[in-house]
């Protein structure tokens, strides 16, 4: 933990908080944003990045402390969000959810990406704005086996958490006026992204299939494409 700086003029809540507590603070808003809170992780992992850059006098964290907080954080929130799906049940999100901010809309948004695309919606949701926030209920709500959902979330989380700091860090000084228009940038951010994952799985899912593929199915090798018993001249 860094000493606290003192809030600058018109610096957000969120912000303030940040600079105040360091990697406490990221842990626990990207926790809270995970768990279906809204709170923007582009703010807060935008700023995250800008402070390991020094854009605030007297706060330095590491870059890669920022990073490390906001994935710990995006995967414990992910977890809690998780459970009240798998426990709670999707009954029991609709009737509650509002009275913490959270709309039916937005969870049969989720959920209708999950039920269209299964256990890689976790992966891929990580980067869609609004899906990525409320994914967990209903990975939870199908009881998406744990040990899956926490790879697929952590695999998905980290390329989007880094980016944003790796950006913030690169805005540096800039990052006030990041924090007020960020939805552009972002969306190119999670363009990037999403083909980086899309690219990833389609190498690793023909890889699997060529090797899987059976014997008979591959192309003969240079020495056996000759007819059966046909003997090759011998010099």
């Amino acid at each position: 933990m860094w000493p606290p700086a003192p809030p600058a003029k018109g610096e957000l809540p969120v912000q303030n908080f940040i600079a105040q507590y360091g990697y406490l603070a990221v842990f626990l808003l990207m926790l809270a944003e995970s768990a279906c809170i809204p709170v923007p992780s582009e703010v807060i992992m935008l700023f995250g990045g800008a402070l390991a850059a020094g854009a605030v006098p007297g706060v330095h964290p590491s870059l890669v402390g920022i990073i490390v907080a906001g994935v710990l954080g995006n995967v414990a929130g992910s977890y809690i969000a998780w459970a009240v799906g798998r426990y709670a049940g999707q009954a029991a999100v609709r009737r509650w959810g509002r009275r913490v901010g959270i709309r039916e809309s937005e969870v049969d948004r989720a959920t209708a990406w999950f039920d269209r695309h299964g256990s890689t919606a976790v992966l891929v949701g990580r980067v869609i704005p609004v899906v990525r926030t409320f994914i967990s209920l209903p990975a939870g709500f199908a009881a998406m086996p744990p040990v899956r959902f926490g790879v697929y979330t952590t695999l998905g989380c980290i390329p989007w958490t880094a980016a944003l700091a790796i950006a913030g860090y690169y805005l540096g000084a800039n990052w006030q006026s990041v924090a007020n228009g960020f939805h552009g940038p972002t969306y190119v951010i999670a363009g990037i992204v999403v083909v980086a994952i899309a690219a990833v799985v389609i190498v690793q899912f023909r890889n699997r299939r060529r090797r899987g593929a059976p014997e008979g199915t591959r192309e003969p090798s240079a020495e056996n494409s000759g007819e059966p018993g046909e003997r090759r001249p011998t010099s």
